[in-house]
């Protein structure tokens, strides 16, 4: 029966025959030792020509696709595909994994590449949106990663010519990537005229900018930028499938079996054809070529691989051969040479020599060949075809013997008979046919007995019997050669068989796992010699069973290296080898066989490392070896720590709930107590279920956990400090090596570690985001810089990270059993030990990746389970405690001895500098020599021995030892039962601290004038325990039951106890002896009350429903209370002792009388007026208010009163202690709540004198003591929360500017809509009309006139080439704040606008561009620090968070020189809001607009995120890093100020406390500004500003300014602070105040800007003098001293921006915009000259033809003539209701055109003087105007309306021109029309919503600009007849570019935003002549 155990001999891989080539490309290449490095199946493979030899990589779990050479051509880089695919990056010398990249890619790893110097791995995967990712590979970790492509990605390749540029390629497509930041942004590539778009295989990067690549039609695309440059055709005449760059040029391998060589030019140097070679073939395509020196490497579709040499290269050396593409499936070996046959759907069937490694032989079939068989004598070989024939050939010159076919479907298996005479071919029919070798194959016999396709067959020794197997599983035998079926058991038994190949049988029942009738298993042959079977599965795995084996599930080894189906496996003649064949990844793997005796001398073969553990598989096997589980490790493992409910979810779920309940918050609520608690001492220690968790610190106190809190204890003092920076049950403990750190886990859906300073008790780093559900094991590296954790998750996943930066390093699964432990390596930090259920692992760490390894027990020992493990005095040693006692001692990974240390489980283990300590279950602590030989001394944990000076007392003698420290010359030792002891190296014991053992607590009693209380738990004990400063456990009672309740009498003298029997007993308080019990009930007894005063009566409530009265005297029950519907929870006596409050499981509150127990009813409002002895009620009116909002989920499972009726003290199932102010009336009242206890608090109560508060956790065992702190006492601690569970309604203030920030929703480019209601058809949709007179093509006709008269233009038309953007006139002041800064010494300014960041130069006015961004910028800072000088932030809006282009970002950049440092794609969706720098200038914040509004901490440089949490619920307007800090900031918002810590990777946020003042209330907050030791001032929309101490408020600053304070700066130099805000101006009051650090004095400055309300956005100071920035766009300097003010930047206040006209002569422009004004710009001089206000907005502005009168069109539909000189109305007129759209003056100064949006256009004539009257108009026009013209000659004028038609009119007349012919010939004195046949070619494809809105062509008429909706210039040549003309493009605007007009002779474009309110100025550059 020895099946249990695995056999104990192995495989190893000796040789693959094959190469991938099928569908993968470039994964062949040469390393630096001149070894070929390619893969097939799952392995990698490394073969030396020299040598003949294989090495082979195994790390992967699936089919390897694509492979990359590092640049020094050692490392190697394999992606696989899978579901989680990973990337390893292996050495090919030692086959070792160097890194494993993982947790990114889905579906597989297409294509990879290294860069130049090989520190970054660029990945692209094959999901939807084929991702592509680049890695620091070395550090595992993720740089960046972005959409790839919508279809598929063929090649990407690093410029290794320019830094961080990538190109890749594919399925019609390639693009060109630039890597900055952690943003990947792609630009496609221009096909242009030059090529046709289509697909691109491969590609190669040159200097230069160029780029070769190869296309699916055989030719070479060269580019050069992003630009197509040339083609080279015909290269290949199919397509080119790999292209390779070396020294000397490239090489590229095609479709068409050619090698082309080219030299660094792309010159052609030389061609290979392989299919003209003699080994060549018709069909042969390459698939990977590599060219190094006078060598190339050629891998074939058909998985061959050849090398040729340059010189001789006609002549191509065969290195490798396989099978091609179909499946793989019929096997043979030679039955006395050493020769393997196969054959496969390639029709091949091919004869390999095992020996030589070689192929020795290849023939052709005519069909697809499926099973094969060599005869006894080896001269004949049997082929079964896929069609039902099959062929027999002489093995020696394969000639064809015979070829029959007698059936019609595949044959899938045949065999001849040991003694040669007969053949059995089985067929997929169900039948097998026998025929007679001797009688040329005649058919002897048939078996037809089975009902499906045979699968095996096997033949008896004698030849007389044949078995089958077939597809339903059924094994039947037959008798030969006739064929009958034989039936009898004993005939059956009898049978002995020459081979065994079937899958079932009974010998080989142990193959098929326990309860599984799968039929995954396609293959098995038995070794009868070395009682080893093998088998072949559907996953890849060949399996080593010894055999027989008989029961199902037995034990076995396994190896990897196949994909997914093993179709069948053989052993070799002379059973030296094992020969698997793979289906789908055709190729042959030879496995040398390496028996028992052996594997001594081989023992460094055993574990073959790799990531899937390729030796032994435990099966799960009943383990008769294996001893029974400890108990009480099994009551460990069956614990879970999964919750209904975790704290991650509290703000969702009240979220939900608060939907439900928004009707009922609108009680004014009351306020919470003034009271507060503060945990002052816990008695309880987690042992049960946790080890190695008690440590001595630095300065010997003793640090250790129970429930969700770590303790530090001072044993002198008899104290304890807490850290309760956790919120959940702490699980594991570490201790950092200097004794002064320690890291924690706990419980949770994504549990954390925090590492805290047991000095301070603060948090130092919290590490989350990689485990779930728990964190159960942690340990520190020796350096104290790493942190090994292990997490309760299926797969107890193992984590290294860098704990200070809070970095992930590396991640593995462990184990799917529980591990208890893990240690990191002393001398090596990179190794690691895990050690848990049957499990002990060696780990090394590898990139992002860890590769363990199984620790070999060989015969030494069992598979164990492990409950402890240290490292021992060097790097290979290491010691583990098993659960049966015994220590093993491990060598590298080999066990090497076991030594008996304990009776029962060995749970604790110490190294100590010369040998080590153990303790164990039997309650012994031993010492031991270094190496474990002999036993120092054993001290027993006995009752005897405790000292006099112990602070408890042992439950009983050798309690199970579940953790041991030393120090301090003493041994400290926890045990199972929750007690601390410290022995004393002489003997003595002395106890520290105690708590309840395993089992609920739940019974809490306090002394009605003692400082003591009295708790009984389900562990069946009863104990005292003292209050006072002694803390400990006076005295303790077993029970013979668990008990829940227990109380004292009114004098103390007795104590009563509720037990879970359904009885009770009276004890006497002092000696806990019986005085009287009694048992009336059979469920368990829930609470127990005396009546006050003399306590004559015992109420006693159990859950029978039921509560039964006793009188304490005379022992007799007087009465019995009916009629409750549930159990009972809670009673209450009231002072008289007559009334009875109780609370049921069912939430009813009822009342009955004493002593009868008659039930009363009494009216709420009653119920209140009732003086009550006690109230732990937690129903009724008066509490309704301490219900959460998420009662659905959580129950108060208590509550106690003070004795001075004012605060009740709350517990509930989440674990929150609360403190309301009672009555706590209407829902939901505001509380202080308190984290401690992990789960369930069963029970709450307050001392007699209220002094202390008592709280019991029900799970976590633990008595809390909490320390009552009246109002008076506070000193503004600041420990306290103060929170509701709903936010308060109270509003934050209203301003109309906030609202409007808050509400404005921001789109991106890509999806604006029209800004024009336009209806109808786009023009290029239109269908011609054709023309009544189209002319011949030659024609005598006169020549056609010009398009346009060309007005003031020298002889020589010069066509546009460019636009250079050189003023913006525009400041985002309305929704932006904070976003104006000095630069420079205040040389200079920056700003934003639209989409660009602006330097502009406070002297000349002059202005440079960031021009970066592809969307609106929202937020601007800069960087303080001196180091990083003149370095600015941006943030701009942006899509969803998808990492693709119109994602959000951050861009960092330099403000002189523009070059981009930085761009930072984020997860804030919608846009980002606010960003700040921190004081080192390295860490960058940035808040989204997402509805979390998400903070995230930046390293920026890197581009690497650091930190990211959810920030409010509703809009942060402001977060800024404290300007002396790295971590601090805090964050300002809709009633929200929030104080934030960056501890490692995690975001601590504190609510701002208010509290502290009466009357104070969270406002909306607006702004922040800093002063030293740590005070906060926070700007708010009422005009105060609040001051606030750490997160504390301390005064308030009223009204600082009249209206809302929207911006406030902290000048660094001297801490001065200035504030803008939103003010009317007065005498003494100002928009801009400049006030002393503490905010107590003040200055204001007024803004001389004529506005009514002065409204400041942003401000910031410089030297002497302060910029201000406003709503109004305007942007000011005023100076500190004279305040005197100078306006640097003028804009439009509102938008958009309709009308602009620019003089006929002079370089200046006016422009008209909703906000009511016209401005008069001079570009020269870079200013605004001069503003008119109309009162109403005005939509359109045009110069008179000599540039003495301007016309303004009005939104009211009235328009005005203003004369220049004077700006004097000239005229005036209103004849329509709704807006002016365009206003024309005619060339010849006549006449005046008005079109409105009344589809009409008037004609007034000038001429006739200011009286304006109309003399015509247009009639049936079928839209509303857009834009009009006139033609040269003043008698034409043409329309363009809202349906997309263009009409021309007659002037003055009106009248409708519909003759094609007499259009065509208008010469037209401007044109801004964007309908007509001219300028069809400025429609984009790409607008179904959007538009093109204006247009204006050069005054030279060969040029065309226009404005659209997604906020694009666009540059055409006119005319432009052709659909999509060619264009080039400018961005800057916002969406929606409203107008657009060139200036006079050409030199400048204006442009007009709709969105941002800009007008851009752009030169024009024209080309040169």
């Amino acid at each position: 029966m020895a099946a249990r155990s695995a056999p104990s001999c192995h495989l190893r891989l000796e040789w693959v025959y094959g190469y991938r080539g099928h569908q993968c490309r470039n994964n062949l290449y040469y390393t630096a030792a001149k070894e070929i490095v390619y893969f097939v199946a799952g392995v990698g493979v490394v073969y030396s020509p020299r040598e003949h030899r294989q090495k082979f990589y195994r790390g992967h779990s699936d089919d390897i696709i694509s492979l990359a050479l590092h640049p020094e051509r050692v490392l190697v880089a394999t992606g696989q595909v899978g579901k989680e695919p990973y990337i390893c990056v292996w050495d090919s010398y030692t086959v070792q994994t160097v890194s494993v990249l993982k947790d990114v890619h889905t579906h597989g790893i297409a294509c990879l590449a290294f860069d130049l110097d090989g520190q970054r791995l660029v990945s692209v995967g094959l999901d939807s949106k084929n991702a592509v990712c680049v890695w620091d590979w070395k550090r595992g970790r993720m740089l960046s990663m972005a959409p790839g492509h919508t279809d598929r990605i063929f090649d990407i390749s690093w410029d290794l010519y320019q830094p961080n540029k990538l190109v890749s390629c594919g399925v019609k497509h390639i693009k060109f990537w630039s890597l900055c930041g952690n943003a990947l942004t792609p630009k496609r590539g221009v096909f242009g005229k030059t090529g046709d778009l289509q697909t691109i295989l491969c590609l190669a990067c040159a200097r230069d900018e160029l780029t070769y690549s190869g296309a699916l039609n055989g030719d070479i695309y060269v580019w050069k930028g992003i630009n197509l440059i040339r083609t080279i055709q015909g290269a290949h005449t199919a397509g080119i499938f790999s292209m390779n760059a070396c020294e000397e040029g490239f090489a590229t391998g095609g479709r068409d079996g050619c090698i082309r060589l080219w030299d660094l030019t792309f010159k052609p140097i030389t061609v290979i054809d392989l299919r003209e070679t003699e080994q060549g073939y018709k069909g042969l395509s390459v698939r990977s070529v590599c060219w190094r020196g006078d060598h190339i490497l050629v891998g074939t579709q058909d998985s061959e691989i050849f090398e040729i040499v340059v010189h001789e290269r006609n002549k191509p050396f065969l290195i490798m051969q396989g099978h091609c593409e179909g499946e793989l499936w019929a096997l043979a070996v030679h039955p006395t040479k050493p020769l393997a046959v196969t054959g496969s759907d390639d029709r091949s069937v091919r004869i390999w020599s095992l020996v030589d490694h070689a192929l020795i032989a290849r023939c052709n079939m005519e069909e697809p060949i499926r099973c094969a068989a060599v005869n006894v004598d080896g001269i004949h070989l049997a082929l079964g075809m896929k069609d039902g024939s099959f062929t027999v050939l002489r093995v020696r010159d394969m000639t064809e013997v015979v070829h029959i076919k007698d059936r019609k479907e595949a044959i899938h298996e045949l065999k001849y008979s040991p003694d040669g005479t007969y053949l059995a071919v089985g067929c997929n029919d169900s039948s097998v046919d026998i025929y007679g070798v001797a009688q040329r194959y005649k058919k002897v016999g048939e078996c037809a007995g089975s009902l499906s396709f045979i699968t095996h067959l096997d033949w008896s020794s004698d030849s007389r019997y044949l078995q089958t197997n077939d597809g339903s599983g059924r094994r039947l035998l037959y008798r030969m050669p006739g064929g009958k079926e034989v039936t009898s058991k004993e005939e059956i038994k009898a049978v002995h068989w020459a081979s065994w190949t079937c899958v079932s049988g009974l010998e080989v029942n142990g193959i098929w796992p326990k309860y599984s009738d799968t039929n995954d298993i396609n293959s098995v042959d038995g070794n009868y010699v070395g009682q080893v079977l093998v088998t072949a599965d559907d996953y890849g795995v060949v399996k080593l069973f010894r055999y027989p084996c008989l029961r199902k599930g037995a034990k076995f080894r396994k190896y990897i290296g196949h994909s997914a189906h093993v179709t069948n496996v053989r052993w070799s003649h002379d059973y030296q080898w094992v020969i698997s064949i793979g289906g789908a990844d055709h190729s042959v793997f030879q496995w040398k066989f390496i028996p028992e005796r052996k594997l001594k001398d081989a023992l460094h073969i055993a574990p073959q490392e790799s990531l899937a553990e390729s030796n032994s598989d435990e099966s799960d096997s009943d383990l008769s070896d294996v001893p029974e589980l400890d108990s009480e490790i099994e009551q460990e493992t069956q614990l879970t720590y999964h919750r209904q409910v975790y704290k991650e979810d509290l703000p969702q779920l009240k979220e939900q709930c608060k939907e439900k309940q928004k009707s009922a918050t609108s009680k004014r609520r009351e306020r919470a107590p003034g009271n507060s608690i503060r945990l002052h001492f816990i008695h309880g220690y987690r042992g049960y279920d946790c080890r190695s968790n008690l440590f001595y610190t630095q300065i010997g106190e003793i640090v250790y956990h129970v429930a969700a809190v770590g303790v530090i204890y001072n044993r002198q003092q008899n104290t304890q400090r807490f850290y309760l920076g956790h919120d959940d049950d702490i699980l594991c403990l570490a201790i950092h090596p200097l004794k002064d750190y320690v890291a924690t886990g706990q419980v949770g859906r994504d549990p954390s570690i925090h590492v805290w300073d047991t000095e301070t008790v603060k948090p130092l780093s919290i590490l989350k985001g990689y485990h779930q559900y728990g964190v159960c094991a942690v340990d520190f590296s020796a350096d104290g810089k790493r942190l090994a954790s292990v997490g309760i998750d299926d797969s107890h996943t193992v984590v290294l990270w860098d704990w200070k930066k809070g970095e992930k390093l590396s991640v593995a699964r462990g184990s799917k059993d529980k591990i208890f432990v893990v240690k990191m390596n002393p001398y090596v930090p990179d190794k690691l030990i895990t050690a848990g259920i049957k499990h002990m692992k060696f780990w090394r760490r590898a990139g992002g990746g860890l590769i363990g390894r199984k620790g070999y027990i060989g015969t030494l020992g069992k598979n164990d389970t492990m409950m402890c493990a240290v490292y021992g005095w060097t790097e290979e040693m290491a010691f583990s405690g098993t659960s049966t006692g015994d220590v093993c001692i491990w060598r590298d990974i080999f066990l090497v001895k076991t030594v008996k240390a304990h009776d029962g489980p060995v749970f604790s283990m110490h190294a100590l500098e010369k040998g080590f300590v153990t303790g164990g279950k039997d309650g012994v602590v031993a010492l031991w020599d270094d190496s474990f030989e002999r036993c120092l001394k054993t001290y027993a944990i006995k009752r005897a021995d405790l000292a006099p000076g112990s602070k408890g007392l042992l439950l009983e003698d050798n309690p199970s030892i579940r953790a041991i420290s030393l120090g301090h010359g003493h041994i400290l030792v926890g045990t199972k039962n929750g007690e601390i002891l410290e022995v004393d190296k002489s003997g003595p014991i002395t106890l520290l601290v105690q708590g309840h053992m395993e089992g609920e607590v739940w019974g809490l009693a306090t002394h009605p004038y003692l400082p003591i209380c009295a708790t009984v738990s389900d562990d069946k004990t009863l104990r005292i325990w003292d209050l006072s400063p002694s803390h400990c456990m006076l005295a303790v009672r077993k029970l013979k039951k668990g008990g829940r309740c227990c109380c004292f009498s009114p004098d103390g003298k007795a104590l009563a106890v509720g037990l879970n029997d359904g009885s009770f007993l009276m004890a006497n308080a002092d000696t806990l002896e019986d005085l009287v019990s009694f048992h009336h009930r059979k469920d368990i007894i829930s609470d127990i009350q005396f009546s006050p005063g003399s306590g004559k009566y015992l109420a006693v409530a159990s859950h029978d429903n039921f509560i039964d009265i006793y009188n304490v005297v005379s022992s007799k029950r007087v009465g019995i209370c009916k009629g409750a519907t549930s159990y009972i929870t809670h009673i209450d006596w009231d002072t008289r002792g007559k009334l009875l409050q109780v609370n049921t499981g069912a939430k009813e509150q009822l009342f009955f009388e004493a002593p009868r127990g008659k039930k009363q009813t009494i009216p709420s409002v009653e119920v209140e007026k009732i003086s009550w002895a006690s109230w732990t009620s937690v129903l009724g009116l008066c509490c309704e208010g301490i219900w959460p909002i998420i009662g659905e989920v959580t129950d108060v499972t208590a509550s106690c009163l003070t004795s001075d009726k004012m605060v009740l003290a709350t517990g509930d199932d989440l674990g929150f202690v609360k403190l309301f102010r009672y009555p706590a009336k209407g829902k939901f009242a505001k509380f202080k709540k308190y984290v401690a206890h992990s789960t369930h608090v069963t029970n709450v109560r307050w001392t007699y004198d209220d002094s202390m508060l008592v709280t019991l956790g029900g799970a976590d065992m633990s008595l809390m003591v909490w320390t009552n702190e009246m109002e008076s006492y506070r000193e503004k601690k600041s420990c306290d929360s103060e929170e509701s569970d709903i936010d308060s309604e109270e509003d934050g203030g209203y301003d109309s500017d906030v609202t409007r920030e808050n509400e404005i929703s921001y789109t991106i480019r890509a999806l604006s809509t029209n800004i024009r209601p336009m209806l109808g058809i786009k023009p290029h949709l239109q269908q011609k009309e054709p023309s009544v007179d189209e002319r011949p093509p030659v024609s005598r006709a006169p020549p056609q006139p010009e398009k346009l008269q060309s007005n003031n233009v020298g002889k020589k038309k010069r066509p546009i080439e460019d636009l250079v953007l050189e003023l913006a006139f525009g400041y985002r002041g309305r929704d932006c704040r904070n976003n104006v800064h000095y630069l420079n010494d205040g040389d200079d300014i920056i700003y934003h606008t639209a989409s660009v960041g602006i330097l502009h130069n406070v002297a000349t006015g002059t202005q440079s561009f960031y021009q970066e961004h592809n969307d609106d910028i929202l937020c601007l800072t800069v960087n303080q620090h001196p180091k990083f000088i003149n370095i600015v932030a941006t943030g701009q809006v942006g899509d969803s968070a998808d990492m693709s282009a119109t994602a959000p970002s951050v861009h960092i950049w330099d403000a002189v020189n523009k070059q981009t440092l930085s761009i930072l794609r984020c997860s804030h969706s919608k846009g980002v809001c606010s960003v700040s720098f921190s004081a080192t200038g390295k860490l960058l914040l940035s808040v989204g607009l997402d509805p979390e509004h998400t903070i995230t901490i930046w390293r920026w440089q890197e581009g690497a995120r650091i930190a990211c949490r959810a920030g409010h619920n509703q809009r942060i307007f402001v977060a800024e890093f404290r300007p002396d800090s790295d971590t601090q900031f805090v964050s300002v918002g809709i009633k929200h100020v929030k104080f934030w810590t960056l501890a490692g990777r995690a975001l601590l946020s504190k609510k701002g406390l208010l509290s502290t003042l009466e009357d104070a209330r969270m406002q909306t907050m607006l702004a922040v500004a800093f002063g030293a030791n740590n005070l906060t001032f926070t700007g708010t929309i009422s005009g105060d500003v609040c001051v606030w101490k750490d997160h504390i408020l301390c005064r308030v600053v009223a009204r600082a300014h009249n209206g809302p304070v929207f911006t406030m700066y902290t000048t660094l130099r001297d801490g001065l602070i200035v504030t803008g805000g939103k003010e009317r101006p007065s005498k003494e009051g100002g928009a801009v105040k400049l006030w002393d650090q503490e905010l107590r004095r003040c200055r204001a400055f007024r803004l001389e800007t004529g506005q009514g309300t002065d409204c400041v956005r942003s401000v910031c100071r410089g030297k002497g003098k302060i910029l201000v920035g406003t709503r109004n766009a305007e942007i000011i300097e005023v100076g500190e001293k004279n305040a005197a003010c100078n306006i640097l930047v003028n804009g439009h206040v509102d938008g958009p921006i309709w009308g602009l006209a620019t003089h006929p002569s002079r370089d200046f422009f006016l422009s008209a915009a909703e906000d009511g004004t016209v401005r008069l710009w001079d570009i020269a001089d870079k200013k605004m000259l001069n503003k008119v206000n109309l009162g109403h907005a005005a939509r359109t502005v045009c110069y008179s033809p000599e540039g003495d009168m301007v016309a303004i069109g009005m939104k009211n539909g009235e328009f005005i003539i203003l004369l220049v000189s004077s700006l004097k109305i000239w005229g005036k007129k209103r004849d329509r209701r709704c807006a002016i759209h365009d206003i024309r003056f005619s060339p010849d100064s006549r006449y005046l055109a008005v079109g409105s949006s009344e589809n009409s256009v008037d004609f007034y004539d000038l001429t006739l003087g200011p009286t304006l009257n109309r003399i015509s108009y247009c009639k049936d026009i079928p839209s509303f105007v857009i834009q009009m013209d006139f033609s040269a000659d003043s008698r034409h004028l043409q329309v363009s309306s809202g349906c997309y038609k263009r009409h021309v009119y007659e002037v003055p007349s009106g009248k409708h021109l519909v003759d094609h012919a007499a259009i065509d010939r208008i010469t037209w004195a401007t044109w801004t029309s964007i309908m007509g046949d001219e300028v069809m070619g400025i429609w984009s494809r790409h607008a179904e919503k959007a538009d093109v809105t204006c247009a204006c062509v050069s005054h030279s008429g060969i040029s065309l600009v226009t404005g659209d909706d997604f906020g694009m210039v666009k540059l055409y040549d006119f005319p432009c007849p052709e659909k999509f003309a060619k264009h080039k493009r400018f961005l800057g605007h916002s969406p929606h570019v409203t107008n657009i007009r060139f200036t006079s002779g050409d030199r400048h474009v204006v442009s007009a935003g709709g969105d941002d309110c800009s007008l851009f100025v752009w030169k024009c550059v024209h080309m040169p002549h």
